[in-house]
């Protein structure tokens, strides 16, 4: 038996999990853009305007950052939080916001449509259950050095607390070579698939850490057949106070939106077509 027994996958059908007024696991692929930190009001409401105004379905933002380096912008905290719940308000879109410590799961859950655990927190436990108990779904990433089945026992704190309302995102795991942030586990991420009913999306920002290559990847996902992305957008990315370096402006999201409608409508055709 898995040791995983809530998380695997026992037929088919996977499990449908709404955000909001999205729907992650319903055939259709999902897109999530902003920025890595909230940094103003502004820059929020062109974020969302301009992530909304190219098909995105979720607005995402960080109040509160887990930076490598104690002196990098750590996020501006509570203060973000209702910036990023106004803009998203304003265009129309639910909102994700991770959650760092027990103590930001409920100044969070009253102003997102869900919980994200970042990878430095996958196998944080109490933050997990905490998470869990508000009964929000939860975007769950992997994290850079977990396998796949950690992955999953992860999830399966979340689920045992009663909440089935999770999604896993692919956020690259760690490598050697410094030409990309991480290693894009793309398989791993199908393989997931294969493995829980749950959900699955990419992150390609943090899975390349190359602006360059967050459009190949996604449309790679796309057409692999994952449930979304999950994409830094910046109305402004050579100014971002965090990871600017893998961050898209809104243009670049917009022909990146365009794009994922094209592939997917091809295989939608060619899944519909039936030879004589």
């Amino acid at each position: 038996m898995s040791t995983y027994r809530l998380a695997q996958r026992l037929s088919p059908q996977g499990t449908v999990v709404r955000a909001g007024t999205v729907d992650f696991g319903a055939g259709e692929f999902v897109l999530i853009g902003g920025p890595c930190s909230i940094e103003s009001a502004a820059q929020m409401s062109a974020a969302a305007a301009g992530v909304r105004a190219a098909g995105g379905a979720m607005l995402r933002g960080g109040a509160y950052k887990p930076r490598s380096s104690p002196y990098d912008f750590q996020g501006l905290g509570d203060a973000g939080l209702p910036l990023i719940a106004e803009a998203g308000a304003a265009a129309g879109l639910p909102v994700v916001v991770e959650a760092l410590a027990e103590s930001h799961v409920g100044r969070v859950a009253a102003y997102a449509d869900m919980l994200q655990i970042g990878a430095r927190n996958m196998q944080n436990v109490p933050l997990l259950r905490c998470a869990a108990r508000t009964g929000l779904p939860i975007l769950l990433k992997r994290g850079p050095a977990a396998t796949l089945d950690e992955l999953l026992l992860a999830a399966e704190y979340i689920l045992l607390e009663g909440n089935e309302r999770v999604v896993l995102c692919e956020r690259g795991i760690r490598g050697f070579d410094r030409h990309t942030r991480n290693v894009c586990d793309l398989g791993g991420a199908l393989r997931l698939k294969e493995l829980t009913h749950l959900p699955v999306l990419l992150d390609p920002s943090h899975a390349s850490g190359r602006r360059s290559l967050i459009e190949p990847l996604t449309l790679a996902a796309a057409a692999a057949g994952l449930d979304g992305a999950l994409v830094e957008v910046h109305p402004q990315p050579e100014e971002a106070l965090c990871d600017a370096a893998q961050a898209i402006d809104l243009a670049d999201f917009a022909r990146l939106a365009g794009r994922v409608r094209a592939v997917r409508s091809v295989l939608a055709t060619r899944e519909a077509y039936q030879p004589v």
